[in-house]
């Protein structure tokens, strides 16, 4: 998978950035400074075209998703993970992935279908990505969600729905609401940044 990467401080957590729709590896790295300033980044690059816009999975149409896709789109990203963490070094290291629109729900699917890979996640302007995750235990996972009240691209009642499966899983959830729409907003990432902090020197 293409990717970029950017050492940092092995006491602060490594950054797994996932870009939306459109979008490429360098779209995140301003907001993973913001959040954790000596972090490592991990930026990897969707594998689906979209008419050309990189995706981390299919859709069939806007915000109606080819389920079996992100099934396997999330096998191929914890791959990625695995593999990057051996190359770079990070396997005893936290990692926190961070993820916007579609990254943010590639990001979801990884937490609800490899806790054996990712335990912590910060989510803006998330879906929930399947429609019957696998009952699985994710106590000991953290997810921070902030997503946008006028949101019509990732409507509250689908991100709900994430939450509950979330939380209904046993993982500890932070939910942050803005006015806006699909956007990452200045308050969500001053909330994004001290719900980071706050674990700061836990460790999954």
């Amino acid at each position: 998978m293409d990717h970029k990467y950017v050492e940092g401080d092995a006491d602060a957590p490594v950054l797994l950035l996932l870009h939306g729709t459109g979008g490429s590896p360098d779209d995140l790295f301003g907001l993973g400074r913001e959040l954790s300033p000596k972090s490592a980044l991990l930026a990897p690059a969707g594998p689906v075209s979209e008419h050309g816009a990189p995706r981390w999975f299919r859709r069939l149409a806007e915000g109606v998703f080819d389920y079996e896709d992100v099934v396997a789109r999330t096998g191929q990203l914890a791959d990625f993970v695995g593999m990057a963490s051996e190359t770079y070094g990070l396997t005893d290291r936290r990692l926190v992935a961070v993820g916007f629109s579609n990254g943010a729900n590639i990001a979801a699917a990884l937490t609800l279908l490899r806790p054996d890979v990712l335990r912590e996640a910060a989510l803006f302007a998330s879906m929930m990505p399947l429609p019957a995750p696998p009952a699985l235990d994710l106590a000991g996972t953290r997810v921070f969600l902030s997503n946008g009240e006028r949101d019509a691209m990732a409507p509250l009642d689908s991100n709900d729905q994430l939450v509950a499966s979330l939380r209904d899983h046993s993982a500890e959830v932070t939910s942050h609401r803005h006015p806006g729409g699909h956007q990452i907003t200045l308050d969500g990432v001053e909330a994004a940044k001290a719900w980071l902090a706050r674990e700061w020197q836990q460790v999954f």
